[in-house]
């Protein structure tokens, strides 16, 4: 069947969800295309709500994506995206085009590592990791939950620019390649909404596993909400892997989108590109009850269903 012959082809290639996996350029190639993007200025995204990048002193090893201007957001008008990097790389501006663009929506996004992308970066590369600890990942899954908690505190503080504003029912936590198992990682934390994987999926348990991606297919069994995983095509290394959670889901609304972007998506194009609206029609959907979001992905002729680029299946819906 076509499902088999595709995870017999991913078990040819081997380990899938580094970001560095990705079937793309030669190197050479692929570190001049990242040089030029690394020197493209930030984006506040095209949503109503124009945003910004900022580092907090008390929430270190994070990088929050928010609405430039709190006051125009009303009481309880602000959901939360937790993310994982690809690669769980120590970057939490290594999809900053993507994260801005969700921000811009009405979304508070946090990313853990430092602001290592873009011309206004404040801090360099991450330093190579030593040998004896080349599986040690360097960012955690942890790190989802620890954003998460600051941002609810804040919701609490009195003071806090984030005061009264946080929609407790809105809360998403998503990722790209060994970003999105940090998120599966996390799915069981009662106060998620919905989970977003996206060019990723758990690894075969028989497959060698990078850092940070220890969790196995049981893992799945932790969810309990609706779930989306949105794909490359069969050139996306993690491909596979994500259909597979897709087929064995069976508790949960899921949903399984793929679009012929390769295993690097759309993260580094302007405003994230049509995947990033791809996930925040999805949240708008999910998290707000927004009818007209949720054409995207259901009723007739929706508008997936009628793209001839994309391909999309679901299960499990109420």
């Amino acid at each position: 069947m076509r499902f088999k012959a595709i995870l017999a082809a991913a078990a040819a290639v081997g380990l899938a969800g580094s970001a560095s996996a990705q079937e793309a350029a030669p190197a050479e190639d692929m570190a001049t295309m990242m040089a030029r993007i690394n020197l493209l200025p930030d984006t506040p995204g095209d949503g109503p709500y124009p945003s910004i990048i900022e580092q907090v002193a008390d929430l270190p090893n994070h990088v929050v994506y928010r609405p430039a201007d709190l006051s125009a957001i009303g009481p309880n008008g602000l959901g939360v995206f937790v993310w994982g990097n690809g690669g769980c790389a120590a970057d939490g501006t290594s999809s900053r085009f993507h994260l801005s663009q969700i921000a811009s929506y009405g979304y508070v996004v946090i990313a853990p590592g430092l602001w290592r992308s873009g011309p206004n970066a404040t801090a360099g590369a991450a330093p190579p990791a030593p040998p004896t600890a080349a599986r040690v990942p360097p960012t955690t899954a942890a790190q989802l939950v620890e954003a998460l908690d600051w941002v609810m505190a804040e919701n609490a503080r009195p003071g806090s620019p984030y005061h009264g504003l946080i929609d407790e029912n809105a809360q998403a936590a998503g990722g790209f390649s060994c970003g999105g198992v940090q998120a599966l990682t996390v799915a069981g934390d009662p106060r998620f909404d919905t989970i977003v994987v996206q060019n990723s999926g758990l690894l075969p348990e028989d497959a060698p596993r990078m850092g940070g991606m220890e969790l196995g297919k049981d893992g799945l069994n932790a969810l309990h909400t609706p779930v989306i995983y949105l794909d490359g095509g069969e050139t996306d290394i993690a491909y596979a892997n994500g259909l597979d959670d897709y087929n064995r889901i069976e508790h949960v609304p899921v949903f399984w989108i793929n679009t012929p972007t390769g295993h690097g998506g759309t993260y580094h194009e302007p405003m994230g590109g049509r995947n990033a609206m791809i996930v925040v029609d999805w949240l708008e959907w999910q998290l707000r009850g927004d009818r007209a979001a949720a054409r995207t992905f259901t009723g007739a002729n929706c508008r997936l269903c009628t793209d001839p680029e994309a391909t999309i299946e679901f299960k499990n819906l109420p």
